[in-house]
């Protein structure tokens, strides 16, 4: 794996977890309660019991919040650093 390439995926993965930590703090609040948990989101809703289920939506999309904020994280993150290794070249 050259240089460049060890790079991009690290840029990549510094992208992801920015982008996933930015889709978490903007996930939707639930109605009574705010915003759900950690745990709650990255489950989906899978720990939620009882009269609590009625949050799993919630859950689903919070997690889909912090799933699309990873991933276009990720490609903004390999996209500048091709496009900055361009620029150097």
């Amino acid at each position: 794996m050259s240089a460049m390439s060890k790079n991009v995926w690290i840029i990549a993965l510094i992208g992801l977890i920015l982008g996933a930590s930015i889709g978490y703090f903007y996930r939707p609040p639930a109605l009574f309660i705010g915003k759900l948990p950690f745990d709650v989101v990255i489950s989906r809703g899978g720990n939620l019991k009882g009269f609590d289920q009625i949050y799993l939506e919630i859950a689903k999309t919070s997690f889909n919040y912090l799933l699309t904020g990873g991933i276009v994280g990720a490609i903004a993150g390999m996209k500048i650093t091709k496009n900055i290794s361009k620029k150097v070249n």
